[in-house]
């Protein structure tokens, strides 16, 4: 059974495995290690199978919102609903904090990413033109508003 942890130090090599294999342009062992030591804003959290780090996911806590910044889960553990786990625990977090609404940006190429979003409620409102350097692929921006802001939903 896969259980969902608040990221530790101990997580961060497992992570940056997870990292390594997702994304092009990965996020490096020491910006890990800045996030859950140094950034009050983050909020990450890991997916872990017999005890091996098989996905995670971040956010940060910007004033009233959330802005997830990485959701990632191995190839080989997909479609087992770790991601949906991992997404459940952000929001579940969002909500805590009372926030208003999570954002964030994804690959208009990445169908699988946007089909997860989607199906925990975000929706494309706009678009960030060639945000991707390695591809300078357009990225979708999504939110999702949470209960608390009942205004622009």
């Amino acid at each position: 059974m896969v259980e969902i942890l608040p990221m530790t130090q101990a997580h961060v090599d497992g992570v940056v495995q997870v990292e390594e294999a997702s994304f092009s342009i990965p996020w490096t062992r020491r910006d890990f290690e800045k996030e859950i030591n140094e950034n009050n804003l983050a909020i990450y959290y890991v997916a872990v199978l017999d005890g091996k780090v098989v996905g995670y996911a971040g956010m940060w806590h910007v004033i009233t919102e959330g802005h997830i910044t990485n959701v990632a889960v191995l190839k080989e553990y997909r479609k087992q609903g770790i991601g949906d786990a991992l997404m459940a625990k952000l929001e579940e977090v969002a909500m805590e904090k009372e926030m208003i609404g999570i954002t964030l940006e994804v690959r208009i190429s990445n169908a699988a990413a946007q089909h997860l979003y989607h199906k925990h409620g975000y929706r494309a409102e706009g678009l960030r033109k060639n945000y991707y350097p390695d591809t300078h692929e357009d990225a979708v921006i999504m939110w999702k508003y949470l209960p608390f802001y009942e205004g622009e939903s």
